[in-house]
């Protein structure tokens, strides 16, 4: 075997283990639920493709204690929004913005190397979805959600409805 098909195979592996992961949190979302007497509770809706969701952050001192969402959608959003909320439980909300920057980059461009990847631990499953622009707004769906909340970025009205469009 030549080291090029080596790394080849390590390669394959890893994709074939990150799309586990993904499908594993589609069918199995973490932190699928609602939090009653969240600090804030924002609504998110592809309209493209009908992804829905609602994410409830209960906030403490600054710090994300629980974080949760509710809703419907294809894999990589119920997966992304899953693994979202495991990577920001814990989190000070300056933290979770910085986060929410790295993936939003990862998502939307090639990756810089493993170093940026690093950075985003295991969200790095999500570094591939880049290449595929129809689904990077299903990806990106939660995170833009958890930025508006921890932004305060509300309507008018009152309401707190998140689209894709930012």
């Amino acid at each position: 075997m030549t080291a090029g098909a080596g790394i080849a195979s390590v390669s394959a592996g890893i994709a074939g283990l990150y799309q586990e992961m993904i499908i594993d949190h589609g069918r199995r979302p973490r932190n699928f639920r609602t939090i009653d007497r969240a600090t804030c509770s924002i609504e998110a809706v592809n309209p493209l493709c009908g992804d829905q969701l609602t994410l409830a952050i209960q906030l403490t001192d600054g710090v994300i204690t629980d974080v949760a969402f509710t809703g419907s959608g294809c894999t990589i959003s119920q997966a992304s929004a899953s693994m979202m909320t495991m990577a920001v439980k814990g989190l000070a909300e300056e933290e979770a913005l910085t986060l929410f920057a790295r993936v939003h980059t990862m998502l939307t461009s090639e990756s810089e190397g493993e170093a940026a990847l690093a950075e985003v631990g295991k969200l790095a499953v999500l570094s591939g979805v880049w290449e595929y622009p129809t689904r990077v707004k299903c990806a990106s769906l939660a995170w833009q959600a958890l930025r508006n909340a921890l932004e305060g970025d509300d309507r008018a009205d009152g309401s707190r409805v998140v689209g894709t469009e930012k």
